[in-house]
């Protein structure tokens, strides 16, 4: 199979079908929003560690603090009024779409292919989340 840029952009073709179905009937709950936005780096501390990349305790601490910030902004949205904490979900899903794209550029923590599924979910959903509150 020829090396085409269509061919290896597999990830962001699968993220955007996954947003376009989480979307397709309006905002899913902010609940459901939140949990997601904590749920997002997580994923990057169980990927660091079975990938033996959070051995350094610069990087852990890194990690950690991206888990507590995407929580603190998961709490505020949830204690936001309704449409107000849509827009801090939007904001927190666009700031860990940034994240992803740090992370995609460094290659470590995460496989490439994660970050860049999981930013262009963060992103577009973000997006979604505005046009559609």
């Amino acid at each position: 199979m020829p090396d085409h840029a269509l061919t290896r952009r597999w990830p962001t073709f699968l993220a955007l079908a996954l947003v376009l179905v989480t979307f397709v009937d309006g905002v899913p709950p902010l609940a459901f929003l939140a949990a997601l936005l904590v749920a997002m780096p997580v994923c990057y501390l169980v990927f660091g560690a079975f990938r033996g990349e959070l051995r350094d305790r610069r990087t852990l601490a890194v990690q950690l603090a991206g888990l507590a910030g995407f929580g603190a902004l998961a709490a505020l949205a949830l204690a936001a009024d309704a449409r107000w904490g849509l827009y801090v979900a939007a904001a927190g899903w666009f700031a860990h779409g940034v994240w992803d794209l740090v992370h995609h550029r460094s290659g470590r923590v995460v496989p490439r292919a994660w970050s860049e599924w999981c930013g262009v979910v963060d992103v577009s959903g973000a997006l979604a989340i505005i046009v559609l509150a």
